[in-house]
């Protein structure tokens, strides 16, 4: 079984596991459970099971239940490799569940629980992703039906899981209560693409005018900024035009469109988000 990541040392993405799956069971422990926020997933039935069970059956118990038997499948069907680094994340999940003791840190507040829990699941969910891993659950019982349902994706069918569990959860604990887990859901989902796509934000700027070689030794020798000119055609008017494509931090992009204006009030200007920017002059690994 081999779980050594070609970027990073094992031991890095074991870590990483370890802190993502903590901040996770801190989450779903101390947070949604006490607010009956039912955000799907494997740890979600395990919220509705040990309500019903009056508290009986407790959160890590439920999840390693539900998980063994599908790890089984998944070796049979994907293999080894498949399940490697999600087994070792599901039994940290399991373990800091048991662990971690049951205390109301929103104090019965939903908009707390939902805001600050999907925060802290967020970011923990990330860190499990960066190590190239998943908490089992869900994710893997999606990616086994995709293997027969071929004409559906995997988020699709985590999608329909997941609405069937949040479904269940308005039983247990009310309309309000899952109106506040969806709430949790798009907050975890937009810090763990945060966490995962980087935070260093930047704009990407296309600049189509006849003065573009001007523009182009502006943005060179006074931003210090690289350049690339790229061929294109103008549908329209059928003339060849050279449109420069340039990447500029946010606090740059007010200095540049003001001296493209400067240079030709005519200049076509398209300004778009670039999530995350790797090389000289940005991030750098």
């Amino acid at each position: 079984m081999k779980l050594l990541s070609n970027r990073r040392p094992l031991w890095m993405d074991i870590v990483l596991m370890a802190v993502g799956t903590g901040l996770m069971a801190l989450a779903i422990q101390c947070i949604y459970d006490p607010a009956g926020l039912v955000t799907g997933g494997f740890t979600g039935i395990a919220i509705i099971t040990k309500y019903l069970t009056g508290g009986a059956v407790p959160l890590w118990l439920t999840n390693l239940a539900l998980n063994i038997p599908l790890f089984f499948v998944a070796v049979f069907i994907k293999g080894k490799k498949f399940v490697a680094r999600t087994a070792v994340a599901t039994v940290f999940l399991s373990g800091w569940l048991y662990i971690i003791p049951l205390w109301d840190l929103a104090g019965g507040d939903y908009v707390l629980a939902a805001i600050f829990g999907g925060v802290i699941t967020g970011v923990g969910m990330g860190m499990v992703l960066l190590a190239h891993a998943t908490t089992g659950g869900t994710d893997m019982l999606a990616a086994l039906i995709q293997h027969k349902l071929r004409h559906y994706t995997i988020m699709q069918i985590i999608c329909i899981i997941d609405g069937i569990i949040v479904a269940v959860g308005i039983y247990a604990f009310g309309i309000k209560a899952a109106l506040y887990a969806i709430v949790a859901i798009y907050v975890t989902s937009k810090v763990s693409d945060t966490l995962m796509e980087g935070m260093k934000y930047a704009k990407a700027v296309f600049i189509v005018s006849d003065k573009y070689k001007q523009i182009s030794d502006e943005i060179m020798t006074q931003m210090d900024r690289g350049v690339t000119g790229l061929g294109a055609v103008g549908m329209y008017s059928g003339d060849e035009k050279c449109m420069l494509y340039c990447v500029v931090s946010k606090k740059e992009i007010v200095v540049l469109k003001e001296m493209i204006l400067d240079i030709d009030k005519n200049a076509f200007v398209i300004v778009t988000d670039a999530r995350e920017v790797v090389g000289e002059g940005f991030l750098e690994y």
